[in-house]
């Protein structure tokens, strides 16, 4: 009959398929362990043997071809070395590991069935310290515009911008690069002059660096226009005396030329420029005028001056107080506000005072009219004395 038949054959079948397995799990058998491994590190490949019976052992590269054959170098490359050949445990190393060693190490055993198993090698890029690009020149009441990138990692970095301890948001972007990727984040920043110099930085973080950061550092580099103040000698000059004018200067990119003039006129024949010192010696009336120092750069252009008056020697000056006369002013007309609220106040009250003595006083006539009448009539009294009465 038909159903014995296949029957039967089913069963030596899984008989066949049993012994097999049997003899296989019993014979000789390989393992491969992965290994990860920062670029430029040394990476260990192992190859574990079960029932090793001094069958022929083959390594092989991601591309297949034969490192080692059975303990012996088969490719010419320095960097990878055989450390341990033993019945159980077959290793190799590989120095300075770079992203183009990664991929899938074979350990083969060439017996009646060949066996192999993979070792895959993976590896890991951490970022260098991060590149700062300034994308944008940053000027008073502008914008700064500024890039932080890490040209090569794997995993990808991650990048923050940070300044006084908090984060500055970003636009993030990643381009891959073969097997790395290059990272980049771009800020925006409104700057005023007070912002120069400023210090802002850029952390990179990855797996490979564990709780450390690789971080650049850079401060805002604000363009302004200069500013101009011209400090006086202390007190009056006279004949004979000596002058000497500081100018200072601020700008962000600083003047490089400072002018010194003097309105509607020439600077005296003795007066000597030193960067930005103006001095002139033994000064005369002549001297007298309004002397100007200028100063300019792409951003705008600034000037202060200096009037300059030369005494007699014995002339007789009179000085004046250091206080602003808008200040004096002022004082002088709070005090005659204040005086005539005073005056006010006064006559007010007085004339109060004034109109109560009249009311009372006229009060006192109606009390006393009997005592008025009798002395304008000359009346006597009942009892025919005569009474004095005090007016």
């Amino acid at each position: 009959m038909a159903f014995p038949t296949v029957w039967r054959e089913c069963t030596l079948l899984c008989v066949v398929f049993l012994l097999s397995f049997v003899r296989t799990a019993r014979g000789q058998a390989v393992q491969a362990e992965n290994v990860t491994v920062q670029e430029g590190g040394t990476a260990q490949i192992s190859c574990r043997l079960q029932n090793y019976d001094g069958s022929i052992v083959v390594i092989q590269n991601p591309r297949r071809q034969t490192l080692f054959f059975n303990g012996t170098r088969a490719l010419k490359d320095d960097r990878f070395q055989m450390v341990l050949f033993t019945p159980r445990l077959v290793r190799i190393t590989l120095t300075n590991v770079s992203v183009l060693d990664e991929g899938g190490y074979f350990c083969q055993l060439y017996t009646d069935d060949t066996h192999h198993q993979v070792a895959t090698l993976s590896v890991v890029v951490p970022p260098e310290t991060p590149i700062i690009e300034v994308n944008q020149e940053a000027v008073e009441g502008g914008e700064a515009k500024l890039t932080c990138l890490s040209p090569r990692s794997k995993p990808p970095a991650s990048l923050r911008w940070m300044r006084n301890g908090r984060e500055i948001p970003g636009v993030v972007s990643q381009q891959e690069n073969g097997k790395t990727v290059s990272v980049s984040n771009t800020i925006t920043v409104a700057v005023e002059r007070r912002d120069n110099e400023a210090a802002v930085s850029c952390e990179a973080s990855h797996p490979a660096l564990g709780n450390q950061r690789r971080v650049r550092h850079y401060r805002l580099d604000v363009h302004f226009a200069p500013t101009v103040k011209i400090t006086p000698p202390p007190g009056i000059l006279r004949e004979g005396d000596s002058l000497t004018l500081t100018c200072t200067v601020t700008g962000n990119p600083l003047p490089r030329i400072i002018q010194w003039s003097r309105v509607n006129d020439t600077l005296p024949e003795r007066a000597e420029i030193l960067g930005t010192t103006l001095v002139m010696s033994r000064l005369s009336q002549s001297h007298n005028g309004t002397y100007l120092c200028q100063a300019h750069n792409n951003h705008g252009r600034a000037a202060d001056h200096y009037t300059l008056l030369v005494y007699d020697p014995g002339a007789v000056v009179e000085t004046h107080s250091a206080v602003p006369y808008a200040v004096i002013g002022g004082v002088l007309a709070l005090l005659v506000f204040t005086i005539i609220c005073v005056l006010i106040v006064t006559i007010w009250c007085s004339v109060r005072q004034k109109g109560s003595y009249l009311t009372h006083e006229a009060s006192g006539l109606d009390e006393h009219g009997e005592v008025q009448e009798a002395f304008l009539n000359g009346n006597d009294t009942r009892d025919g004395t005569k009474k004095e009465y005090l007016l």
